[in-house]
This record gives structure tokens, sequence and C-alpha cells, in this order.
């Protein structure tokens, strides 16, 4: 509990603050404000349409500004910085403060509300949204609001990218609240999707690229080992037909009577075939005499039986 109570007593601390700056910077125009614990002390940074009135003569302002911060609210050694806001239309704060002064002038709501819409919009918003509640035209409290474009409402992309302001109207009849919602012009959503188109190539470049290829295949090659190129050059290429497979003759095991039957075969046949001794082999001319001796007796033969 300790440490809840520790939290919750520094956090109403930070709040008492940022409200004693905005009455204190109300002229200078107050759009927010940021409390930072470092080593050195508490870094207050202040954002402000006009910071030299924050700053005073001679730094005056800001002195005894520093001064407050450290007796009455009991921070150490505070460092107040003041950073000048480019685009007032863009800060939630500042837009709920001047709608608040202009219904307090006497503005119509409506238009109040459809002005600061407008302004927002064409200063390159997003979306905002505009909240006016109180009593606006009758005895009843009612709420109007004014919205256009894109607004998020919850989630990581609405404490990202959506800024929120409140001021208060001190009215006759009642106060009005004045309530302002701006999503800011660089805010990235989640589901938007930016397909960027190819750069296009020069002329120039057009020829240059394959010698550029070229030459680089070259210098792969020159640095890889002479082991690497030979096993890539069998490789062979994707689109390349594939080499015939040798079909290897298997050898079929014989059991039983069919063994016996093929080894008695094998014997006949061995036994009826001449010993290769025997076989005379006639070469040259001798074979060609005794040829030409079986055709001379061949034609005795035949004319004898005629």
């Amino acid at each position: 509990m300790a440490t809840e109570r520790r939290l919750v007593r520094e956090n109403v601390r930070r709040v008492l603050l940022k409200e004693f700056l905005m009455r204190e910077t109300e002229r200078a125009g107050f759009g927010g404000a940021e409390i930072q614990r470092t080593p050195m002390g508490t870094r207050v940074v202040l954002y402000c349409e006009r910071p030299g009135l924050v700053i005073g003569r001679k730094g005056g302002a800001i002195k005894d500004l520093t001064t407050a911060i450290e007796h009455d609210f009991k921070f150490d050694n505070p460092q107040v910085e003041v950073q000048e806001i480019k685009n007032p239309a863009l800060n939630a704060q500042i837009m709920a403060k001047k709608l608040a002064i202009a219904l307090e002038r006497g503005w119509q709501y409506r238009r109040a509300g459809h002005s600061t819409v407008r302004r927002i919009m064409d200063a390159g918003a997003r979306g905002c949204q505009v909240i006016i509640a109180g009593k606006l035209t009758g005895e009843r409290h009612r709420t109007e609001k004014f919205r256009e474009g894109t607004i998020k409402y919850c989630g990581d992309s609405a404490l990202k990218f959506v800024d929120k302001g409140y001021a208060v109207a001190k009215l006759k009849p009642g106060i009005m609240g004045a309530t302002v919602w701006i999503m800011r012009p660089d805010a990235k959503l989640p589901d938007e999707i930016v397909i960027k188109e190819p750069s296009p190539v020069p002329a120039g470049d057009a020829g240059a690229q394959p010698q550029a290829a070229e030459a680089k295949t070259t210098e792969q090659l020159a640095q890889t080992p002479a082991g690497e190129t030979a096993s890539a050059q069998k490789a062979p290429a994707p689109g390349a037909q594939k080499p015939e497979i040798e079909i290897k003759p298997e050898k079929v095991r014989v059991k039983g009577k069919v063994k016996q039957h093929i080894i008695s075969e094998l014997k006949s046949i061995k036994e009826e075939a001449p010993p290769i001794d025997e076989v005379e082999i006639v070469e040259g001319e001798e074979a060609g005499e005794d040829s030409g001796e079986n055709k001379k007796k061949d034609t005795k033969d035949t004319e004898g039986v005629n």
C-alpha cells in the first residue's frame, strides 16, 4: 500500500503543477507541459504559442516560475525549458482555449464549433472532433459534437497520434466545457499499406547491367577454389536432361529340384560340345585352298549325278 500511495501522491502533484502552469501562462498560449525526473533534478518543458511572455524581461518571469515550482510543489532543482509551438492550429489545448474564449465572447456554439473544425482541418490534420457541453440553448444540459476526417478513440493509435485538449467557458447560464481531439498529419495507421513504385532505369545503364553481371560471375569463378568449380561443372543444369541409368541384372537364387535340373542340363551341354583343343583353326591360303577343293568335289558329284 505504501508504494501505491506514493504513486498516487506523485501523480496528484504533477496534475496540480500542470494546472498551475496553465493559469500562469494563459496569456502566452499554454499548449502543454512535460515533467521528467532526471539525475540532476526535475525537467519541466513548457509548450507555448508566445514563449517571450513566459521568459519575461531578462528572464525575470521564468525565474519566478522556477522558484514557485520548487517551494510550492516541492520539486528538487527544477529546470524550466520553454519551446515555441510552430503550428498552433494543430495543438488541441490551444484550440480548446480559443473555442472557450469565442463562447465567452457571445459566439453561437454551432458557429464556434464549425469554425474550429474548419481551422484545424485547413492546417493539415487527418481528423478532429469538437465537443461542446453545457446549457447551450435552454435550461437543460446537453452535448453537441462536430466531427470531420478520421479519428481514433482507443488503442495504440489513439495514444500515439491523437492530441486532446480541454478548456472551460464561464457564461451567465453556467459553465460550458470545450473538448478538442486532433489526429496529427503524421499519423500512420497499422492498416494503411503504401506500395512504392520501382525506380526507372536510365537508358545508358540498361546495356551496362549485363556486362556488370558477366564481370561479377568471372570474379566469383576466380575467387572459388578449383575443387568447387569442378564439382559445379559436373553438376547438371536444372533444365538439362538427366543421363540414362544403367540397370544391372540381378542375381536369382535357385533351390531344390530346379537347381539340380539346371546343373544336369549344363553338364549335358558340356559333354556334347567338343573340347576346345580338338578344334583346328584354319588361316590364310590353306583355308582358301580347302574351300576350292571342296567346291570342285561338289561340282564333280553333281555332274556324275546328271
